[in-house]
């Protein structure tokens, strides 16, 4: 799965599925994609990264309490 890192604006490939759908989780491993050479994987703060259509991430992936929220409104 590829993400935008919205500072750069850069594609990232998602290493690291079960660690982005985690809500717990605040980073995910990626693999920058900007110029043409393979870049080593690193660690990608979820707050800074959004769909390529620039569509934010949804809130169960990064806040581990989006259900008590969601039933208080």
């Amino acid at each position: 799965m590829y993400l935008r890192q919205k500072p750069s604006d850069d594609l990232v490939e998602i290493l690291d599925l079960s660690a982005l759908f985690d809500p717990f989780q605040r980073k995910v491993n990626g693999r920058l994609h900007a110029g043409e050479e393979l870049q080593d994987p690193s660690d990608f703060a979820k707050n800074e990264l959004v769909f390529p259509s620039g569509e934010s991430l949804p809130r169960c992936w990064t806040d581990p309490q989006y259900r008590e929220a969601r039933q208080r409104a």
